[in-house]
C-alpha cells in the first residue's frame, strides 16, 4: 500500500512539476525555437519513437540540434563532441541540457517521468536480454541513476545495470537525491559525450 501511495504521489508530481515548468520556461522555449528557425534549415523539434514502460512506443520530443537528416549523416545515431552535423545553437543547448526540456511534455502526456532509466531506441531494446528488460518496468526518465553515475561515459552495459538498480531500490526519496545531484553534473559537462567525445550507440 505504502509503496502504491509512492507511485501515485510521483505521478502527480510528474505532471505539476511539468505542467509548471513549461508555463515558467514558455518566453524562453518560445526564444530557443526561434533561434532554432533563424540558425538552420528543418523544424524546431527532432522527434523520434522511443521505447518506454512494458516495451511501448512512444514519439520523444526533443529541440532540434543537429542539421536535418543528421542520422542519415557522418557517424549515423552515434554523435561527436566536435560534429559537424552540430547547429550553431545546438551545440548550446546540449551544453546546457535544454534540448531535453520538450521531453516535459511527454511527462505530461505520460509517457515519461522526470526520474528514471533514459529511453531507448527500438533497435537497442531489441537487443536486451532478459534482466535488462527488467529496465522497461518504468516510464523512462528526463534524468536517472545512471545519468548522475557517469552518463554517456559509461558503456550500456553499465547503464543498464544502474537503471535497474534504481528500479528495484526505488524510493521517492532516491528521485528528490537524483534530482538535486542533476544540475551539478549538467553544470560540469561530465558525461555529456562518451569515451573518446564519441557517444556510442548500443553494443
Amino acid at each position: 500500500m505504502e509503496k502504491l501511495i509512492q507511485e501515485i504521489t510521483k505521478s502527480s508530481i510528474d505532471f505539476f512539476a511539468a505542467l509548471s515548468t513549461l508555463i515558467i520556461l514558455s518566453p524562453l522555449l518560445c526564444l530557443v525555437a526561434l533561434l532554432i528557425k533563424l540558425d538552420s534549415h528543418g523544424p524546431v523539434f527532432f522527434k523520434h519513437i522511443r521505447i518506454g514502460k512494458g516495451g511501448k512506443g512512444f514519439v520523444s520530443y526533443k529541440f532540434r540540434t543537429m542539421v536535418e537528416g543528421a542520422a542519415k549523416k557522418g557517424l549515423g545515431i552515434e554523435v561527436a563532441e566536435n560534429d559537424e552535423r552540430i547547429t550553431g545553437i545546438g551545440k548550446f543547448l546540449r551544453r546546457w541540457g535544454l534540448d531535453e526540456i520538450p521531453q516535459l511534455i511527454n511527462v505530461l502526456k505520460g509517457e515519461m517521468s522526470l526520474v528514471g532509466p533514459r529511453p531507448a531506441l527500438p533497435h537497442q531494446v531489441e537487443k536486451y536480454s532478459e534482466f535488462e528488460k527488467e529496465r522497461l518496468k518504468v516510464k523512462p526518465g528526463i534524468t536517472g541513476w545512471a545519468q548522475i553515475k557517469g552518463r554517456n561515459l559509461l558503456s550500456w552495459k553499465e547503464r543498464i545495470k544502474l537503471d535497474i538498480w534504481y528500479i528495484e531500490n526505488w524510493s521517492l526519496w532516491l528521485d528528490f537525491k537524483i534530482l538535486v545531484m542533476t544540475p551539478r553534473i549538467i553544470l560540469s559537462k561530465e558525461g555529456l559525450y562518451g569515451k573518446g567525445g564519441i557517444t556510442r550507440d548500443y553494443a
